[in-house]
């Protein structure tokens, strides 16, 4: 059963909600009318792209392999760049893997959901962008929050706290925040959201209660990795392996921002 109609309407549609996105970022000032309409558009060829391939790669195990692989990359090269530049971005991969690779093994060697494909490819999808999103969230608070308030850091350097420390005590209340869209979708699943697994089960003739167990697992499942991908990128904020903190893009200073590793006398 279509759930959508495929015809000209809906591309209008499409193209209309787009272009009313950006009209509204544009005339409020947002500075992301292109951004918005840069992502529509990729949204668009990549649907299109994964729609034939998945098919064909699903039943075929070193296609499925290759093709969480790339989500994979994809997913580190975005975090990495949301939180640092250069070479340090390729750090982003380590919380992204932390978080997704336990709750992979645990769901899939529990006999929990099937060893197939057709399981694999979607449940890692959404497992990859939810640690996304939190590694790009938690890694760049964590940055600004070292640049903008590096004389703090470097008082409680001066009081015998070791890098790493003195670090996460200034870094580690805002990053923590990341966590709290996760936090908040599990909370009021059912009350105020009906998630794509628990619809898509019902629309395919699951019983209700099957697609609920279901959609229980994957929250609870996105929750666990991504709790320990804001743990993990806090860690390495803090160790300095984004570097400076001046150069989280979203960081602006003037002054010489505090480095890890350099203790003041």
């Amino acid at each position: 059963m279509n759930t959508v109609d495929l015809s000209f309407a809906t591309a209008a549609v499409i193209v209309l909600l787009a272009a009313g996105a950006a009209a509204v970022a544009w005339s409020g000032h947002l500075g992301h009318a292109p951004g918005i309409l840069m992502a529509c558009l990729r949204a668009a060829v990549q649907l299109v792209a994964v729609s034939l391939v998945i098919v064909w790669a699903v039943e075929r195990a070193p296609a499925v392999a290759a093709f969480v692989l790339i989500m994979y990359g994809v997913a580190t090269l975005t975090a990495g760049r949301r939180i640092t530049s250069g070479r340090a971005a390729g750090w982003a991969a380590v919380p992204i893997a932390a978080g997704t690779l336990p709750v992979l093994a645990l769901l899939f060697g529990g006999g929990i959901v099937p060893p197939q494909g057709i399981t694999l490819i979607p449940i890692a999808g959404i497992l990859l962008g939810g640690c996304l999103t939190a590694t790009a969230l938690s890694g760049r608070r964590a940055m600004d929050e070292l640049a903008h308030r590096r004389g703090e850091v470097e008082a409680a350097l001066s009081l015998g706290f070791s890098d790493r420390d003195a670090a996460l005590e200034i870094c580690r209340p805002a990053a923590a925040q990341a966590l709290v869209p996760a936090l908040d979708q599990t909370r009021t699943v059912g009350l105020v959201t009906l998630p794509g697994a628990f619809v898509g089960m019902l629309l395919g003739g699951a019983e209700p209660l099957q697609a609920g167990v279901v959609q229980l697992v994957v929250l609870v499942a996105l929750l666990a990795a991504e709790a320990v991908a804001v743990v993990v990128t806090i860690e390495l904020a803090a160790r300095g392996r984004f570097g400076t903190p001046e150069a989280s893009p979203g960081a602006r200073t003037r002054e010489p921002a505090w480095r890890p590793g350099r203790r003041r006398r």
